[in-house]
């Protein structure tokens, strides 16, 4: 099944093609068939970072660039380049698809995946391109502009979405386009669909149904501190309350000068520096995308038209749920207090400074209602039926990139472990990140340092104490994943030993 995936965004120089390439080189090590698409609007680049020359000579003829898509070949197996092209006298590459027809013509490529790097900016086209796609990326950075630029796609996203799916009603389009002249440029979703609900119930519902048909996943790029790491989240849990769009996190790539050199070598950053920490950070964005893009996810509901602020109960202020205890609430209200603090990243260009304050006064009021025992029962009991269902809240720290993830790495493991599987510090990895636990929750329980847990996944053996020790933690560990302990300290200790004995090291 052929798959396409679209990478794009509303800002330049995020780092879309330097995600596109990698990507590409991520799926081709796997034994895929991969076509990448330099489909950037300002221009050709891609062939530069893969250290190719274009053909040269001009092509003549528009058309012949919209109805061929010939790859050429890439230093990476398996890896093929649909490069941009200029025509005879232009001043701009002839892409992304100037006729609805290129589009089709990706899903009939002889590859596995085609990979789509359209660039920054919400021209129409680029827009189409992202929305025809199985799965759109949009790359961020922990910077004002980019984080207004990326809602701001999203904007033009969902209004270039309705405006596609209204193509053939002529009457709905010239109603929908009157609503939006009443409102300003780019509204939020939430916006444009109260606003047509005031002229036809129908069609504001239809929009709806558009709104949830639209996830866009985001990637965080140029991270530097603990704060950037958790702007996605934030982001994500912003975007779906104040415009009313999914957006799923599906990781960051931290600030790292291997980045800058592989781009200097015009080498993948997979192939030129594999260990660096940027490019394992590409590798578990790229494996979080591979399992969004061959695993089904089930449909949102349709969000509430009269969905609006004062609709929110105070748990829905916090963040958290009816089931709350006193440290989890503290927790929340700690970490929406960052979130709604004048300057915040995740708010930038979604709430004037007016509601901002608004925002905060009702944060505060949830805080000192809910910690009060008796004040919280009285609320309870006024807001909230007998029989009214405890809702489970959006998690930041689990969303749909990451269950795919973990549900395809359950595959994996159920065909890769055996009575005769040798454990590595990779596969322990796999096992824990599986099932969804994070190296700090195994220091606490086994009482292990991070440093010795980390040097057990990295195989860094330098970092590990003696055997004896070794073997009780590589054990402790064990257990903790519910894996047999004895085979998997007999299968690990051995690859150290020999490690050892090549090294002039005493086993």
């Amino acid at each position: 099944m052929r798959h396409v995936i679209a990478v794009g965004g509303g800002r330049g120089g995020v780092g879309k093609s330097i995600l596109a390439i990698n990507l590409g080189v991520y799926l081709a090590q796997l034994g895929r068939a991969v076509a990448l698409v330099d489909a950037d609007p300002t221009g050709a680049e891609l062939h530069t970072h893969l250290g190719l020359e274009l053909p040269s000579g001009a092509v003549q003829a528009e058309d012949a660039v919209d109805d061929s898509l010939t790859p050429l070949p890439t230093p990476v197996p398996g890896l093929l380049l649909v490069p941009q092209l200029y025509g005879q006298g232009s001043t701009v590459p002839l892409r992304p698809g100037r006729k609805p027809r290129w589009a089709r013509r990706l899903r009939q490529m002889e590859v596995d995946y085609v990979i789509l790097d359209l660039g920054a900016g919400t021209a129409p086209a680029s827009l189409d391109l992202f929305l025809s796609a199985d799965l759109g990326l949009c790359v961020s950075t922990p910077e004002p502009p980019s984080v207004e630029a990326s809602y701001r796609f999203i904007r033009a996203l969902y209004q270039r979405r309705v405006r596609r799916s209204l193509v053939r009603d002529s009457f709905k389009l010239r109603l929908v386009e009157r609503t939006q002249a009443e409102l300003p440029p780019l509204p939020t979703p939430l916006e444009l669909v109260r606003a047509l609900a005031r002229y036809d119930t129908k069609l504001a519902e239809l929009a709806a149904d558009e709104l949830t048909r639209l996830r866009p996943r985001l990637v965080m790029n140029g991270v530097r501190l603990r704060t950037d790491a958790d702007l996605g989240s934030a982001m994500g849990e912003m975007s779906e309350k104040y415009l009313g769009v999914s957006l799923d996190y599906v990781g960051n790539i931290e600030q790292d000068d291997s980045v800058w050199l592989s781009v200097v070598r015009k080498r993948p950053l997979l192939i030129d520096s594999p260990t660096s920490k940027s490019a394992r950070n590409l590798e578990r964005v790229a494996r979080r995308v591979l399992a969004l893009a061959t695993m089904r996810e089930p449909e949102r509901p349709r969000p509430l038209i009269s969905l609006g602020p004062q609709d929110r109960t105070l748990y829905d202020l916090l963040g958290t749920s009816r089931g709350a205890t006193d440290e989890e609430l503290r927790r929340a209200y700690k970490r929406q207090r960052e979130i709604y603090q004048s300057g915040s990243l995740p708010l930038t260009s979604l709430l004037t400074e007016e509601e901002l304050r608004r925002e905060q006064t009702q944060l505060e009021e949830a805080y000192d209602t809910l910690l009060d025992p008796l004040r919280r029962r009285s609320y309870d009991l006024s807001t909230f039926t007998d029989d009214e269902s405890d809702a489970p809240q959006r998690s930041p720290a689990m969303d749909s990139a990451l269950a795919a993830e973990r549900a395809m790495l359950r595959q994996e493991l159920a065909r890769e472990l055996s009575a005769e599987t040798e454990f590595t510090g990779k596969l322990l990895a796999k096992v824990r990140e599986a099932q969804g636990i994070e190296l700090e929750e195994i220091a606490g329980h086994t009482k292990i340092s991070l440093m010795h847990l980390r040097a057990i996944e990295a195989e860094e053996y330098r970092e590990l104490p003696a055997m004896v020790y070794t073997r009780g933690f590589v054990q402790q560990v064990a257990k903790y994943l519910k894996l047999d302990p004895a085979q998997v300290a007999r299968t690990y200790l051995r690859r150290l030993r020999e490690w050892r004995l090549a090294n002039g090291e005493q086993p």
